[in-house]
């Protein structure tokens, strides 16, 4: 019987194993797009600088945990292991329950909830519910990951009715374009791999990790204007473009500005 730490011994279907040339290949670049995550962590800290001094915790915790997805991730595709499989997938639900419980407006708690700790609770619970059943049937635990994006969509959506900055509309809309992109590499590669085959391209996962990192950073800045607004009463958020406004590829990043007016 296999260890769990044996190299494939993940369940998951890998499209890349079909391929006559070495899945080696694939998984390679599979391995080292993961570097896109660190870059990602670096640059959130790096951009957003004066709501990190003002959200510290929030801000280094979140990049702490990006920097545990890109390894974990890396580890999982240089072994396909079942270890790897689960340390990849959790440390991405840690990821997103940490984010919930920061930055999830106290506008769309649910009405049990009367303040930001009893949500603390809640998400905590969840999510150790949550991390022990996913051991249940992993195979199922990536598509149940990507399905919360779908709430995050709705929240965004109605974010968005409430607030008449255009440049924030366009940072949302960047952000559904990139994540458009990025799940349909994801289900390319999960689905598709007789069209992998025919144009022999087994490298969709690869690009799914360039391309959801990519969309997290639209999605980061987004979560933050929305937190400003909710949570630092004496700040007015202003949404920001580096290298400069003028480029046509841009990395937008939050600066807060005084006195609030509401959006």
């Amino acid at each position: 019987m296999p260890s769990i730490f044996s190299y494939q011994s993940s369940e998951i279907d890998w499209c890349e194993n079909n391929f006559v040339r070495s899945p080696i290949i694939a998984e390679y670049y599979n391995t080292i797009s993961n570097v896109c995550f660190f870059i990602l962590s670096a640059a959130l800290l790096h951009l957003n600088r004066q709501y990190c001094q003002q959200r510290t915790v929030p801000m280094y915790f979140i990049s702490g945990l990006l920097l545990c997805v890109g390894i974990f991730s890396m580890y999982f595709h240089m072994t396909l292991s079942y270890v790897g499989q689960l340390l990849d997938e959790l440390s991405i639900l840690w990821t997103l329950a940490v984010a919930y419980s920061f930055w999830y407006p106290r506008a769309h708690f649910p009405r049990c909830i009367k303040s930001r700790k009893q949500f603390y609770w809640l998400g905590g619970v969840t999510t150790v519910i949550t991390t022990l059943m996913s051991f249940i049937k992993p195979s199922i635990n990536a598509y149940a990951l990507n399905c919360i994006a779908f709430h995050l969509l709705y929240v965004t959506w109605r974010e968005l009715k409430k607030c008449n900055d255009q440049r924030v509309h366009r940072m949302a809309k960047a952000m559904v374009v990139w994540w458009v992109l990025a799940i349909t590499s994801w289900l390319s590669d999960r689905w598709l791999c007789w069209l992998c085959q025919a144009i022999n391209f087994p490298y969709f996962h690869s690009f799914w990790h360039v391309l959801i990192a990519v969309s997290l950073l639209y999605c980061f800045p987004l979560v933050m204007y929305f937190d400003v607004t909710y949570e630092m009463p004496t700040f007015k958020p202003k949404l920001g473009y580096w290298p400069s406004d003028s480029w046509p590829i841009v990395v937008p990043y939050i600066a807060l500005e005084e006195p609030h007016k509401q959006c």
